[in-house]
């Protein structure tokens, strides 16, 4: 009865050898992981470029945002050194400007989570 026991034990073993189970069991994990996955498909059929350029054009900055613009700026001051680095000073100035808004809304955000943290965590202390 125990040698049954052992065989069928050791051909049990030798088949899930044979199918190699943990390819298998990964590869059932990839499918139900891509199945399961919520992926809104009308949010992404903006075409890239349209949504590229929108983006690009959402601040009022006036400084070039492209390579043509910079390029096109270039040849409009391209023997005028002394207008050349006036340009790039304000442009220069309205990208620390930008940075700094977006920096400091960012830091905004982040201290307001703190915040709500702070006080679930002061909340459940209390309960």
């Amino acid at each position: 009865m125990t040698q049954l026991i052992s065989r069928t034990i050791a051909r049990f073993n030798s088949l899930l050898n044979a199918l190699q189970l943990k390819r298998v069991f990964a590869v059932a994990l990839v499918g139900f992981v891509l199945l399961t996955t919520n992926v809104d498909p009308g949010k992404n059929d903006q075409p890239l470029p349209a949504n590229l350029r929108d983006r690009i054009n959402q601040n009022d900055a006036d400084r070039p945002k492209t390579t043509g613009q910079w390029n096109r700026e270039a040849r409009e001051v391209e023997g005028n050194p002394g207008e050349r680095f006036k340009r790039i000073g304000k442009e220069t100035g309205e990208a620390f400007k930008e940075f700094g808004t977006g920096y400091a809304k960012g830091a905004e955000k982040t201290a307001n989570d703190v915040r709500r943290g702070a006080d679930r965590a002061a909340r459940d202390l209390v309960d």
